[in-house]
């Protein structure tokens, strides 16, 4: 695998687990409000932390963490990242995913193998506003709607979440999501911040009372629907 990064320890990553993260380097989409641009843009070929370096760290902390958040970056974009993961769980440690749904068929083999215990889907925005909010003109969702559909059926634990940026996004994409992901199990929305590294320009937080207002709409179709960062 290409990892390039590793949090020892996260209390968030994970829901109700105490986990590691690592970061994967590379990734399919070019969002704009991404801020992990270092990741995505001509990541270094060689892996920073070699696999057998995660797994010696994960064997010190047997018995302290639970998981490891795989994240990136697009971690499905890893060719070996299946024997990454089945290395993991041989130890005894639970696999959440963060993926951005461009990889169905990986996603769906992993999960029906027993290799996540939790995923985290990106969705961007409402299909009609995704290739703005991907960076690739025209882009075609239908691997997006595919990983949907399929997290939807409820073979693994899972969420949605979608980051909110001033000038990306509108009450009016919040209500086409919504309509989209209706009947989802939990969906977040995030709050943009500029980290420094972004791929684009010109954005900015969105405003609270507007974040609570699009929280207030999507949860007209999926109840569970919170907010982070703010």
């Amino acid at each position: 695998m290409n990892i390039q990064g590793l949090q020892k320890l996260t209390l968030l990553d994970f829901p109700g687990k105490m986990a590691c993260t690592v970061f994967t380097g590379g990734c399919n989409l070019r969002c704009p409000f991404c801020h992990n641009s270092p990741l995505v843009i001509n990541p270094p070929k060689e892996s920073f932390y070699p696999d057998e370096e995660i797994f010696a760290f994960l064997a010190k902390r047997k018995g302290i963490l639970d998981g490891i958040a795989i994240t990136g970056g697009e971690p499905l974009m890893q060719p070996d990242i299946e024997d990454f993961i089945k290395e993991v769980k041989n130890r005894g440690f639970a696999v959440k995913i963060d993926t951005n749904g461009t990889y169905p068929e990986k996603l769906r083999r992993i999960v029906e193998n027993g290799l996540a215990d939790y995923v985290a889907m990106d969705v961007k925005s409402s299909l009609g506003s995704y290739s703005q909010c991907v960076g690739i003109g025209n882009y075609d969702t239908s691997k997006i709607e595919e990983s949907v559909a399929f997290l939807k059926q409820g073979a693994v634990d899972y969420e949605f979440r979608t980051t909110v940026a001033e000038g990306l996004h509108t009450e009016e994409d919040i209500e086409e999501m919504g309509k989209w992901l209706k009947g989802a199990k939990r969906h977040f929305l995030q709050a943009f911040k500029d980290s420094g590294e972004l791929i684009g320009f010109g954005l900015s937080e969105m405003p609270k009372e507007r974040m609570y207002a699009m929280r207030d709409i999507m949860r007209k179709y999926i109840p569970e629907c919170e907010i982070r960062g703010i």
